[in-house]
């Protein structure tokens, strides 16, 4: 079955290389800021690059915020890649000043304390048991980084009846959030687009699941 994929145009992210990967992973993929596609799309990916605070202007003024929550209230998948990752978290830092995030996750996105930075190249991640997004990928498998920020602290606590979130982690410096899958709401800090044979099977996986 072939399954219908919205990327998000909010001015931010490697729209077509995401474009790209997702129809090479089988998906019929549009990109557009248009509300009524976004929402009745199989599948939404919201990519992004840059500042935290640019681009959740951005994504406010196409309503993406508001597109996010009502596919997640619906139950209906949403993946976000590098910044489109950290503006699902409740706020980031940058230079001492703080953006409001899109809330869907407690946590705060703040520089890597790291010798060198921005983080860019290939790393390891440590995917947790029974992760749907990893499946099939060895556990020496690298992906593709870039960025200078990052969620080092996982925030959301665990409570009765709550299953929580499956949390993979890489390290640079420190430890950070490299992916997380919470039902229909998954994301990864790195970018699968540019990340080879690893990043397409990741992105199939993702699909099989819409």
């Amino acid at each position: 079955m072939v399954v219908n994929v919205v990327v998000l145009d909010y001015g931010s992210g490697n729209l077509r290389s995401a474009e790209r990967a997702l129809a090479r992973a089988g998906a019929t993929v549009t990109v557009t800021a248009d509300a009524d596609a976004a929402l009745a799309a199989d599948g939404l990916v919201v990519p992004g690059v840059g500042a935290f605070s640019a681009c959740m202007d951005g994504l406010r003024a196409v309503r993406g915020d508001q597109i996010i929550g009502r596919r997640l209230a619906g139950g209906r998948p949403v993946l976000g890649i590098c910044v489109g990752m950290q503006i699902l978290f409740a706020e980031g830092v940058e230079h001492g000043e703080r953006a409001e995030g899109c809330g869907e996750w407690p946590g705060v996105v703040e520089r890597l304390d790291a010798p060198v930075l921005p983080h860019m190249g290939w790393n390891t991640v440590q995917a947790p048991e029974g992760s749907v997004l990893f499946a099939g990928l060895d556990p020496a498998t690298r992906f593709y980084f870039v960025h200078s920020y990052g969620v080092r602290k996982w925030e959301l606590e665990a409570g009765p009846g709550f299953i929580p979130p499956l949390v993979t982690w890489a390290e640079h410096g420190v430890p950070f959030v490299a992916a997380v899958e919470n039902g229909p709401l998954s994301a990864t800090q790195f970018h699968p687009e540019k990340s080879g044979d690893a990043g397409a099977t990741l992105l199939k996986n993702w699909l099989g699941t819409l």
